[in-house]
């Protein structure tokens, strides 16, 4: 028995020797996770965000799809749009851990990915919803700012603009360590990738405020240094998520319900612009109607926007008359008698691309915005990259023909000829061509152009406005109400109708 005590005594005091706080550490639950880890996820949810965005209500507005059944989103019956502004500020507390770890370590190229990252995110939600949390955001834990201030559109712009300046300057100099990186790949040769994006952002969101300042002088000031300021120079440069065939890393609308996925179909708009066009393209963005193909004549039809449920269930004879949404985005179980198996790994996500870029340039210098190059040839440069895009990506067993015409750049609707006014219209309908299935950003772009024209489907329920912003999150009302109401007694009534600074 006294052996007894003497043991446990001993095991007691052998015990007490041992780190407490190290005993009773869960090592399968960190509370620190390397920017690489923060990264890649931070990279996937907000692409992810651009598809889902772009699904279920960009490519409404801007009428490159229309829907059949449940279609208050094509009739503008939007209520909350909540998406974009929980995907930004929900990654964006991930953003803030990966400037913690980094510190002011300008070498640091996390530091410089993070910079370009929240610039791309906070325009996002400044573009949909106008003065949104900004400056405070993101400091509930670090400083306690648990009701952030919203800040003027304006004052965030110039934010964005002054963090994508210096990210660019920053990866000019930065180690080229850089795991996690799954939109560029990572390493030495993803540096300069991400400095063309910052500065292609750049000259985007530039032209995006040119409706309300001057700003010619730092989009020539990017132009005349391409050695300092590097911008993307063709299609491997363009800024995508490529998928994986594999679940959980796949094109996000695999995971959708065959009714919710068959809801979309091409617009009526889309079709019948591309086809003026004889455009290939439309071979991608829409497949034959089932209607058509049992005929033996396959053809593409859309439905007309802003249908009601009746209507729109009718139209062209029944859901079988109007064409689903193109072969490389369908989802894994509505394919048509005939159809090669979808490929999961086929789609990309977009945040920015080459096209886009020069059709950006090709305005600017029609504008006299610049003095570098030649409107003509970004134009043509800006649409013979997106036909080269898709033909890329369409997987060849589908057997589309994705070739741009011989003819296309000649043709009427197209060569570069005619007044300023003729040739900007041009410039505004290629350019929303090339934004199909990129988030919002066509609809940003016509917010600010008014081109190419959408007309309000004749049973809108918006009084014939296309919508040009989100309300903001009701949640705000009692999470943050006395600075939201700030923010609307500046910018105007919280509905989908008032426009924010940028687009007055």
């Amino acid at each position: 028995m006294k052996f007894l005590k003497i043991f446990l005594l001993a095991g007691l005091f052998s015990a007490c020797t041992q780190d407490f706080s190290d005993t009773n550490t869960d090592k399968n639950s960190p509370t620190n996770v390397t920017p690489d880890l923060l990264l890649s996820g931070v990279i996937r949810n907000m692409m992810n965000q651009q598809v889902n965005a772009a699904w279920g209500i960009g490519n409404i507005v801007v009428q490159h799809h229309g829907k059949i059944q449940f279609v208050n989103e094509d009739r503008y019956l939007w209520g909350e749009q909540n998406s974009t502004w929980d995907a930004t500020y929900n990654n964006y507390r991930n953003l803030q851990n990966i400037f913690t770890a980094v510190g002011t370590d300008s070498t640091n190229a996390y530091l410089g990915v993070a910079l370009i990252l929240k610039s791309w995110m906070f325009a996002q939600v400044t573009d949909a919803y106008g003065d949104v949390p900004y400056s405070q955001a993101g400091k509930a834990k670090t400083e306690g700012k648990y009701q952030p201030e919203y800040d003027k559109q304006e004052d965030i712009y110039a934010g964005i603009l002054n963090d994508l300046k210096k990210a660019n300057e920053f990866l000019a100099k930065a180690t080229p360590v850089l795991d996690g990186d799954i939109l560029y790949g990572g390493g030495a040769g993803a540096i300069i990738k991400w400095r063309k994006l910052a500065n292609s952002l750049r000259l985007r969101y530039l032209l995006r405020l040119s409706k309300q300042k001057t700003v010619d002088a730092e989009m020539t000031a990017i132009l005349a240094d391409p050695a300092n300021n590097p911008i993307f120079t063709g299609n491997e440069d363009n800024a995508e998520l490529e998928y994986l065939a594999a679940a959980p890393n796949q094109w996000p609308l695999y995971g959708s319900r065959v009714g919710s996925f068959d809801e979309f179909r091409v617009s009526k708009t889309l079709v019948d612009r591309l086809s003026a066009l004889g455009d290939t393209r439309l071979n991608v963005f829409g497949r034959p109607t089932q209607k058509s193909v049992t005929e033996g004549a396959p053809v593409i039809a859309g439905i007309p926007n802003g249908l009601n449920e009746e209507l729109a269930l009718k139209y062209n004879g029944g859901v079988q008359g109007v064409s689903r949404v193109g072969y490389t985005f369908a989802c894994l179980v509505c394919n048509d008698i005939g159809q090669a198996p979808p490929d999961p790994a086929a789609p990309r996500a977009l945040l920015m691309t080459y096209a886009e870029l020069q059709f950006t340039l090709a305005e600017a210098r029609e504008r006299n915005m610049i003095t570098t190059g030649d409107a003509a040839t970004y134009y043509s440069n800006g649409i013979t990259a997106n036909f080269n895009y898709w033909k890329s990506i369409v997987p060849a067993q589908y057997g589309l023909n994705v070739d741009m015409p011989a003819n296309y750049l000649t043709q009427t609707g197209v060569v570069y000829t005619g007044t300023q006014t003729e040739k900007l219209a041009k410039i505004a309908l290629q350019k929303w061509i090339a934004y199909y299935f990129n988030g919002l950003e066509a609809w940003f772009d016509w917010r600010r152009t008014g081109m190419p024209e959408i007309v309000p489907g004749q049973y809108n329920l918006n009084d014939n406005k296309v919508p040009v912003r989100f309300i903001y999150p009701q949640q705000e009302q009692s999470l943050n109400g006395a600075n939201r109401k700030t923010a609307v007694d500046r910018q105007g009534a919280d509905n989908m109708n008032t426009r924010p600074w940028i687009a007055k």
